[in-house]
């Protein structure tokens, strides 16, 4: 999508420099979620963000992402908070559980805060589809979670601030 001169669209870019990010990873099923971390900074140093600039910090699952991305982006330190975290299904309701309300908390902590917060929850059946979207055959969620997080902080910029 292109921003046209006097079009009225507000289109975020990809510009990190002198930006702060922070990323809430999940450590259970830690094989998936690191790779996602990898790819988030990878995306971040892409960009132009040195690893000074980005803070991990690591929750024991998914469950409590949504309490430490929201105590990140409290501090009003970060532009964005990428919530990183892999959710596969068992053969009990445990998963619906855990997938909603990460989904549930996270959104409430950008709306709350005013700060983005992107979700990179894998919800998946498998581990090999999980592994498939950390990395393998459908890319890397944290990467993509780092786009957001950068575009929604580029689109804040540009729109007016809340009284």
């Amino acid at each position: 999508m292109n921003q046209g001169a006097g079009s009225g669209q507000v289109v975020g870019g990809f510009e990190a420099r002198g930006r702060h990010f922070a990323i809430a990873a999940a450590s259970f099923n830690g094989l998936v979620v690191e790779r996602l971390v990898a790819g988030a900074l990878e995306c971040f140093g892409s960009h132009g963000l040195g690893a000074d600039a980005v803070t991990v910090a690591w929750a024991p699952g998914s469950f409590e992402l949504p309490l430490l991305a929201r105590r990140l982006a409290v501090t009003g330190r970060y532009d964005g908070v990428a919530c990183l975290g892999a959710v596969i299904r068992g053969e009990t309701a445990h998963f619906d559980f855990v997938a909603a309300e990460a989904a549930r908390g996270i959104l409430q902590v950008a709306l709350e805060t005013d700060v983005p917060v992107a979700f990179g929850v894998l919800t998946t059946d498998t581990l090999e589809q999980a592994l498939d979207r950390a990395g393998g055959k459908h890319g890397n969620r944290g990467w993509d979670a780092a786009t957001t997080l950068m575009r929604m902080a580029s689109i804040l910029d540009q729109l007016p601030q809340k009284d």
